[in-house]
């Protein structure tokens, strides 16, 4: 059987040496989604695929199938290497854990093209240093949460209806609460967020692209939310990650 060959462009978000040369990459790519590659001679600094298959790097992927049905890379253009990253131990174990993230929660084998984006956006931001590591890390989690079948029910409390309090109850679970309803009857994992915060939330899940990381908020705020954010997508995705617990050693 003939090898099935694809053109791919993807984010390469785990590498792992196998034996003296070679590597074994995953990579979120805009057609396949997260797929699993070898790549000869990957770790050999003299081979053509050396640069452009290490961890965060963006390339334009020749790929082969062949018969015992995993890739390996024919060739990789970079495109994108994200260096800047790699001069400060908190952004690139923020990177990391977005790596990590995608690699537990983007689809396998399918197309992935708005899991691609997000997470290239988010590295681009954060490479800038222009909008807060909080704000970023919230915008992955909730955002690459709800487009992988995970979105919560923030339009209104399931109780009354009301859309916006001054205060409601975000429910870990995936439910928000207004505070008359909730006090009446709590519930486990509720969580008393401001009408900021619930905005917020509302705008991490429902906003474009183009305008999911332009928001601000409070220093205390911005915590909170990023606190409500990692555990509610650990909760659904049922694991921890060990990339997280890194970038909070590294960045207290």
């Amino acid at each position: 059987m003939q090898a099935k060959k694809i053109k791919t462009n993807g984010l390469i978000i785990k590498q792992q040496n196998i034996g003296e040369q070679d590597r074994l990459v995953t990579i979120l790519t805009r057609e396949c989604g997260v797929i699993r590659a070898f790549v000869r001679q990957g770790k050999n600094i003299k081979s053509k695929n050396c640069a452009s298959t290490g961890l965060l790097c963006y390339s334009e992927f020749k790929l082969y199938k062949g018969k015992q049905d995993y890739y390996s890379v024919e060739s990789a253009q970079l495109l994108n290497m994200f260096s800047d990253l790699k001069k400060e131990l908190t952004k690139l174990s923020l990177a990391e854990y977005f790596c990590e993230i995608a690699a537990a929660i983007c689809p396998q084998e399918q197309e992935a093209e708005e899991h691609l984006r997000l997470i290239l956006n988010a590295l681009y931001l954060l490479s800038k240093g222009e909008v807060p590591e909080l704000l970023i890390k919230s915008a992955v989690e909730m955002r690459l949460s709800s487009i992988s079948g995970y979105m919560p029910d923030l339009l209104m409390c399931p109780r009354c209806g009301e859309y916006e309090d001054e205060e409601m109850y975000f429910l870990l679970s995936g439910q928000i609460f207004c505070k008359s309803c909730y006090e009446k009857n709590p519930l486990p994992q509720g969580i008393k967020i401001s009408k900021s915060l619930t905005l917020a939330l509302r705008h991490l899940v429902f906003a474009e692209d183009k305008k999911l990381f332009s928001f601000s908020l409070s220093e205390n705020s911005l915590k909170l939310l990023s606190d409500i954010t990692e555990e509610y997508l650990s909760r659904k995705v049922e694991r921890s990650f060990t990339t997280l617990q890194f970038y909070k050693t590294v960045s207290s």
